[in-house]
């Protein structure tokens, strides 16, 4: 079992990227057998769903890590994955595989409109301190386009108010090390930065020296105020030691059954202060969840008492 979570270094787990496999090996086809041995283990031990119907779409996923372990059959990879070494080793790599790490800058963007124009200044209002500390989540951030996305406006709002000793936190979280490794490293084609204010790409991003190299890299100012940890929304403590003001959960739990999401999202929500702000995906529903959630815009809620 993968640990629950564990503190993300530009290092950790760099074994997991650039992997140079070779294409000789002909691999035996994923079996309805060998299928359902991986699809259980998946549902139970990370709740994502995995129905017959992407039996093709997870052999095409994992055919790559067989062929650099050299090994010819499913069954063979099962027998490795789920014996004593390979649930100590392998199942980082069988995570990467499986998830589904689709995200970009400012995606859903009324959300951050929403953000600015009124969750902050109600949270703002409710404290009593002259020290303002706003924490936040990006539960499932994926490559750390959200994160980012929240720390430019953030920067952005902090500047236009500091008469209000304003300060702000974020924890980055994903259980994909892979897709946490690209994140924490802050480097992107610039293509992907066209959702981005040109105002915040002069300030936040670095652009290559190198001419005609179409990379771009966070700066420092805004890469140090997001922290990054490894967890597995199917732990039933997340061992988080704080609880935050605002939690993004965007196009996470759409890939759970109905009874797996209302269990993850009341574990979410005992993180979320009461009166704290709860962002979801507009693919995503709450209805007929009992939840301690009231609606304030669409997909953003506020955390009853």
């Amino acid at each position: 079992m993968v640990s629950r979570m564990s503190l993300l270094s530009p290092t950790l787990y760099a074994v997991l990227i650039n992997q140079q496999v070779g294409n000789s090996i002909n691999i035996i086809s994923l079996s309805h057998k060998d299928f359902l041995r991986l699809s259980e283990f998946i549902q139970k031990e990370y709740g994502i769903k995995m129905p017959e119907a992407k039996k093709t779409l997870l052999e095409s996923r994992l055919q790559k890590r067989l062929r650099f372990l050299k090994i010819k059959t499913f069954k063979e990879y099962c027998d490795y994955l789920f014996s004593p070494e390979g649930l100590s080793s392998e199942i980082p790599y069988f995570i990467d595989k499986i998830t589904t790490n689709k995200t970009e800058f400012f995606r859903e963007g009324s959300h951050f409109d929403f953000l600015t124009k009124h969750a902050l200044p109600e949270i703002i209002k409710n404290i009593d301190t002259s020290y303002k500390e706003i924490k936040l989540w990006s539960a499932g951030c994926s490559t750390g386009e959200e994160p980012y996305t929240l720390a430019m406006v953030l920067n952005d709002y902090t500047a236009l108010k500091k008469n209000l000793n304003l300060h702000f936190s974020i924890l980055a979280t994903d259980i994909s090390m892979e897709v946490l490794q690209t994140a924490h490293q802050a480097v992107y084609h610039e293509s992907r930065a066209e959702p981005i204010p040109l105002s915040m790409k002069k300030r936040y991003l670095l652009k290559s020296k190198v001419r005609n190299n179409q990379i771009i890299k966070i700066t420092s100012e805004i890469r140090n105020q997001v922290k990054f940890l490894q967890l597995n929304f199917m732990e039933t403590d997340f061992g988080l030691k704080q609880r935050f003001d605002i939690i993004f959960c965007r196009n996470v739990i759409i890939y759970f059954d109905k009874l797996t999401q209302e269990k993850i999202l009341k574990r979410i929500l005992n993180y979320l202060v009461p009166g704290g702000y709860f962002f979801q995906g507009h693919s995503e529903s709450i209805q007929g969840m009992k939840l301690p959630l009231k609606p304030v815009y669409p997909t953003v809620y506020i955390k009853t008492s």
